[in-house]
């Protein structure tokens, strides 16, 4: 398929695509024209790579452990290193870290909420 296909079916940019590229997160082929042709499973590969821009990893990290998922299911393999656990480690922790301020802001917002709703009369 061509990249305009691709950027449809995932819902991501061109632009993106091609930085994707650029990162060697993501392979083509090229057409004798020049156009870029990307394989089926370019679509689950680029899933995979947004849920992990979306988690927060770097371009870096997501070059590390792309190789590391297997392209049928997205679990790890055996190329995963305990190097890499170590990092994805820290990400997870940082991760953890997020999602309890998340917890906390939104604790603040429901009080505020029901607060104005005592407020409103019916």
């Amino acid at each position: 398929m061509r990249i305009g296909e691709l950027s449809r079916r995932t819902g991501v940019s061109v632009r993106s695509l091609r930085y994707y590229e650029q990162q060697d997160l993501l392979e083509s082929e090229r057409t004798p024209g020049g156009h870029r042709e990307y394989a089926e499973a370019a679509v689950d590969r680029v899933v995979r790579i947004q849920i992990l821009f979306a988690a927060g990893l770097n371009s870096a990290t997501i070059h590390d452990v792309l190789p590391c998922m297997s392209d049928a299911d997205g679990g790890p393999n055996e190329r995963t290193t305990e190097s890499l656990a170590r990092e994805l480690r820290v990400e997870r922790d940082r991760i953890d870290r997020q999602i309890q301020d998340l917890v906390r802001t939104r604790g603040i917002l429901d009080e505020v909420i029901d607060t104005a709703e005592v407020r409103e009369p019916a």
